[in-house]
């Protein structure tokens, strides 16, 4: 019987080492954030001709804007698209670009979505709320549904912390993918993290029923090897689940297209952070909790 309660430092070390170059790569690379919560420009554009990305860069730098990012967005319709992303434009600046993209071949009207930066603000802020209030919820209802145990707030904070470690764990892949992808924190990400968060908190709940199962008939079991028991129980139906999850997940991330590339890619690393969580971090951090292992461990090192 594999022993996942003796292991846990390895768990938590895991996790610590991917949030921690998440975060390095983010004080390096900067976040990329979206212009929806930024504010900017956003544009396509497409050509009748093969245009070289440098080109619509040289463009861009001209009008004052040599920040942009331009990516390639080519379809079967238009195998010659980009996609834009600037600081907001100005009037003068966008009749500036219209016509210097029609000199080079563009084709029909250039059409600009642009997010003011008190949009964006607002935007950002209830991305925030949303995700705060799905938080409490969810520690609510759990200490709720698990109140005939004792001390069930327990349950329901170390839910929280295997959710906190998920959207960490997203924005550390995003922050270290961003440049290499040309991925983007937007409210389509916002949206796959709330997806997110009710799919981990589903898969923690299976785990936590079947310790408390157990925990009725333990006997003269230690707490520790009922969650390892419970573990053992529950491998299987969350890889299971997580595995047929992950297969349509990759299967629309690839054929899809990139409208919702940003969505499918957060929902395929919150599936497996959500099962990863669930097994070795949620359970780990009850049973840390409940045996007064971080206790033990301070008085060790002081």
């Amino acid at each position: 019987m594999f022993d996942f309660i003796g292991k846990k430092r390895y768990f938590f070390s895991l996790s610590t080492l991917i949030i921690v170059c998440g975060i390095v790569f983010a004080i390096v690379q900067g976040v990329p954030w979206g212009i929806d919560f930024t504010g900017g420009t956003i544009m396509t554009v497409g050509f009748d001709q093969t245009v070289e990305k440098d080109a619509v860069e040289n463009i861009l730098a001209e009008i004052g804007h040599p920040e942009a990012q331009i990516q390639g967005a080519e379809t079967d319709e238009n195998p010659n698209a980009f996609i834009i992303r600037s600081k907001e434009l100005g009037r003068a600046e966008e009749e500036a670009l219209d016509e210097a993209l029609k000199e080079i071949g563009m084709t029909g009207d250039l059409e600009f979505d642009s997010v003011s930066d008190p949009i964006a603000k607002e935007k950002a802020r209830g991305a925030a709320i949303a995700v705060v209030v799905a938080t409490i919820g969810i520690l609510l209802y759990i200490s709720w549904a698990f109140r005939k145990l004792p001390k069930p707030f327990r349950y329901g904070t170390c839910a929280v912390i295997a959710l906190a470690h998920d959207v960490l764990i997203a924005l550390a892949v995003f922050s270290i993918l961003g440049n290499a992808l040309d991925l983007e924190i937007n409210l389509m990400f916002i949206t796959g993290l709330l997806t997110v968060i009710g799919y981990s908190v589903n898969d923690t709940i299976v785990v936590f029923d079947r310790i408390r199962e157990n925990l009725g008939k333990a006997g003269r079991q230690g707490f520790e090897t009922v969650v390892n028991n419970s573990l053992i129980e529950t491998l299987s139906r969350s890889l299971n689940t997580s595995l047929t999850t992950l297969l349509v997940l990759v299967a629309v991330y690839l054929f899809v297209g990139e409208a919702i590339e940003s969505f499918m890619l957060v929902l395929i690393v919150g599936v497996i952070s959500g099962t990863y969580s669930s097994i070795f971090i949620a359970s780990q951090a009850l049973v840390v909790w409940e045996t007064g292992s971080v206790r033990r461990f301070f008085k060790r090192t002081a």
